[in-house]
């Protein structure tokens, strides 16, 4: 069971300011250049920044290089002498292996350096990095972040930081350049605690929007009405206005690009897990939490996994035919 830890902390938010001062760290490692990583590291070459990146995909390194990024062979050779790591990776153990083993960042980073993990992990990892990394003379932060594909590849995220005040202020130069909204969580690990809860309302917000608009739809609503009437009603949301589920009503939403592109369906089943053993950590009920939970394992089993989580509503409404 996890550890029953409750963190009593107030987000602060800080204002999004695209300038940064000319004693910002300028050489960065970015590990994870995948479909959110390799957005991001191009927008820091793209503000002056050196960055050299790493990835076990040779497709996502070659995809880099051509936004600026110097590709790297190894998390040590990444990591070499920089004065920033930034990482988004996939899984609790990747990062632990990342930071931890024997060939990765902490023993190979510069004394000093500034390590940034954007992933979406357990919020006890982060606790495990922090004091070691801290010991070796490494500062260390929990960032993750929300807004998506888009998001990164606008720079119009927004980070959620956990870990010392002193770590988020040196952060911001870069997270400023890579997002448009910060929030400093409090400790450590708080900035996981914030994106979990996020993802899980996420979930459950995508998930009520689909299965109404579907009712509406089969109840004979032209579909474009129906958005209309939710955008400008009570039940208006994120879901509604930016990612509405039903193709071809909003142009930039996943499911008006055959639901690819966007936040897999895979990606909301593991946050919703890591959130789910977040909450019985400290016995709190999520019924709704864990009803998405459910129905999103469904969309994964039926094999729609690489698919935006959004495409909940094509399982829906392919019930209806049932």
């Amino acid at each position: 069971m996890a550890a029953r830890t409750i963190l009593s902390t107030q987000c602060l938010y800080t204002a999004a300011r695209r300038a940064y001062s000319s004693n910002t760290d300028k050489n960065v490692a970015f590990l994870g250049l995948g479909n959110m990583g390799g957005f991001m590291a191009a927008n820091l070459v793209k503000k002056g920044f050196t960055v050299r990146g790493y990835d076990p995909s040779k497709d996502a390194l070659n995809a880099a290089a051509k936004n600026g990024v110097t590709p790297a062979n190894s998390i040590a050779a990444a990591v070499d002498g920089v004065d920033v790591v930034v990482s988004i990776l996939t899984s609790n153990k990747v990062v632990l292996d990342v930071y931890l083993g024997k060939d990765g960042v902490v023993a190979h980073a510069k004394k000093g350096s500034l390590l940034i993990d954007s992933s979406t992990i357990d919020p006890n990892v982060p606790k495990q990095i922090f004091p070691i990394a801290l010991e070796k003379g490494l500062g260390f932060t929990d960032a993750p972040v929300s807004g998506g594909v888009m998001g990164a590849q606008n720079a119009t995220l927004a980070f959620m930081a956990g870990g010392r005040k002193e770590d988020f202020e040196r952060s911001l130069p870069l997270l400023k350049v890579m997002g448009a909204k910060q929030f400093h969580c409090g400790q450590i690990g708080s900035g996981q605690v914030a994106k979990l809860t996020n993802n899980m309302l996420m979930g459950i917000t995508g998930m009520a929007t689909a299965e109404c608009m579907n009712m509406g739809i089969k109840m004979g609503l032209e579909p474009k009405v129906l958005l209309d009437v939710l955008n400008n009603s009570s039940a208006r949301s994120w879901s509604t206005e930016v990612y509405c589920p039903v193709p071809g009503l909003v142009p930039t939403a996943p499911s008006s690009r055959n639901y690819d592109g966007g936040f897999k369906n895979e990606l909301m089943v593991k946050d919703l897990e890591l959130a789910s053993g977040m909450a019985l950590g400290i016995r709190s009920p999520i019924p709704l939490g864990a009803v998405a939970t459910q129905l999103y394992r469904i969309v994964q089993s039926r094999g729609y996994g690489q698919k935006d989580f959004s495409f909940v509503f094509q399982l829906l409404k392919e019930e209806n035919k049932n």
